[in-house]
């Protein structure tokens, strides 16, 4: 009898030493969104490709490859927009598009990010990079620049408002929006890193600080969070984890490779420009190695949508390398290339190396993952479009999780997919591929796409005349979403979508036919 209590006792005891040991540390998360980088110009996605990209393939070697991973849009803004919030751009003002370097800001006040979720918890949080969602730049006569046309009325020596501090971030330091877009100068923080006194021209011509060179955009964000990385690191070690989002610059247009980069593909600029990226990813897994933080930290590489077609799509067809892989279109469009994306995630602690999922997963999920990682319930109000990657990181069976993920192109054409089924609302391509909205005999098209992605990963079938069961059901379920302002179980949100996405697309049409004229 003695020994039996014995044994009970033990046992209690036991238990609740186990109840009293903390819980797993909370990860250090980095982020890292490459700027139009095709899924096909990652040599472990496509090894038919003709780029080397031996850093990120050995990210995927020691952890997770998702293949069928999404951006919400297929051009940047709304891509960070979903990204940060976990919600679809178009349910904000921006229906179509993106923003400029002037713009004033996209995310709404009072809106829960990614940043300020984390913040709350006790992350250090910063942002390294290309912002693009908007800022409110003062003019020395009062109120806010609008446009590239008040680039020269804005007084740089005045705090810029309502910026990535603004949403969570402790720190930002990086550049307003896309390299080819003024004002050509580095921002941190709040505040303009010097008063442009001078006109560059990227692409696009305007004010620009003297000391502002495109060709140093790179090297100096990797600096940056290289940096970050060993200020954290102990902290990181002692209990205070760090949020680290990095949208980097490239491999977008300019195309500007350091010297040292110039020439070493043997394919192009661009190939050289995507090369160099790799190495800056390098660079920021070296400091978390070097840190000491690197197994209990989540790295994401990605990118915010597919190639972009003015790096030189025929050309590098032409040389055998194909920058969307498998799939139809590139950047803009709402075909496969323009928003299926690389995406990989290394989590050492808790992920299986050389994994990979199939869970049809999108940009919006981050916030989801990160709550769930912390173990927070969201408010209603917050991720309405995001669903948390969490079982499927941690190798957990279950079923889809998403219903369905909603896709969207540059002029404001939806498409939905769910399961094998991608239903696209317009009769063309949506974006910059043949067939264009309003020219190249679009308007003689069927006015819906239906591809079963199974049997016709390319999308060259269309078959919405043979399932018009499938047409219904699937528009049916993206104006539920519309309706009710969010894709995931909550309560309704304000409908801040279009009325009817039948008519979105054709307005979307209309205003390319116009503009085409």
């Amino acid at each position: 009898m003695r020994s039996i209590l014995t044994l009970v006792l033990a046992a209690c005891c036991a238990a609740t030493l186990r109840g009293s040991e903390p819980a797993s540390p909370r990860p250090n998360i980095v982020y890292i969104l490459c700027d139009d980088l095709g899924y096909g110009d990652v040599k472990c996605l496509n090894p038919g490709g003709k780029i080397a990209t031996p850093t990120i393939d050995g990210l995927a070697a020691a952890g997770m490859i998702f293949t069928d991973a999404h951006s919400s849009s297929s051009v940047c803004t709304p891509t960070r927009y979903g990204l940060l919030t976990g919600r679809y751009n178009w349910r904000s003002p921006m229906k179509q598009g993106v923003l400029l370097g002037y713009n004033r800001r996209l995310i709404e006040p009072g809106r829960m990010t990614v940043a300020s979720l984390l913040k709350e918890h006790g992350y250090r949080t910063a942002c390294f990079g290309k912002w693009h969602l908007g800022m409110d730049w003062p003019l020395k006569g009062g109120g806010f620049a609008q446009s590239e046309a008040d680039g020269w009325k804005v007084d740089y020596t005045q705090p810029i408002l309502n910026g990535p501090n603004s949403v969570g971030f402790d720190e930002f330091f990086g550049i307003s929006a896309s390299l080819d877009m003024p004002p050509y100068l580095f921002i941190e923080n709040d505040h303009a890193a010097g008063v442009p006194t001078v006109a560059k021209t990227w692409i696009r011509t305007g004010p620009a600080h003297k000391d502002f060179e495109a060709v140093d955009v790179l090297p100096t964000l990797a600096r940056k969070a290289v940096d970050y990385i060993e200020r954290c690191a102990p902290g990181a070690s002692a209990g205070q984890p760090f949020f680290l989002y990095l949208p980097l610059n490239a491999p977008h247009t300019p195309i500007v490779p350091t010297p040292e980069w110039q020439g070493k593909s043997g394919l192009s600029p661009y190939a050289d420009y995507v090369m160099q990226v790799d190495a800056t990813v390098g660079r920021v897994l070296a400091a978390l190695e070097r840190g000491g933080v690197a197994e209990n930290t989540l790295v994401v590489l990605t990118s915010d949508n597919g190639f972009a077609p003015m790096a030189g799509w025929e050309e590098h067809l032409a040389k055998g390398h194909r920058p969307s892989g498998a799939f139809r279109g590139h950047k803009a469009d709402i075909y496969e290339g323009g928003h299926r994306l690389p995406f990989i995630v290394r989590w050492p602690a808790k992920v299986k190396a050389g994994s990979t999922s199939d869970q049809l997963i999108c940009h919006t999920d981050l916030i989801a993952t990160c709550a769930d990682i912390l173990g927070v319930a969201l408010p209603d109000s917050a991720g309405e479009d995001s669903v948390s990657l969490l079982p499927a990181l941690l190798g957990t069976p279950g079923k889809p999780r998403h219903e369905a993920v909603v896709h969207h192109s540059v002029n404001g054409s939806f498409a939905i997919r769910q399961g094998n089924w991608k239903l696209e609302l317009c009769p063309g391509s949506g974006g910059w591929s043949v067939p264009r909205p309003g020219r190249d005999g679009s308007d003689t098209l069927p006015a819906v796409q239906l591809y079963d992605l199974a049997a016709d990963i390319a999308e060259q079938h269309n078959v919405q005349s043979q399932h018009p069961d499938v047409v219904a059901r699937l528009t049916q379920l993206l104006e539920k979403y519309v309706a009710e302002g969010r894709s995931t179980p909550g309560a309704p949100q304000a409908n801040t979508g279009p009325v009817n996405v039948f008519q979105a697309g054709k307005q979307a049409q209309q205003r390319a036919g116009r503009k085409n004229n």
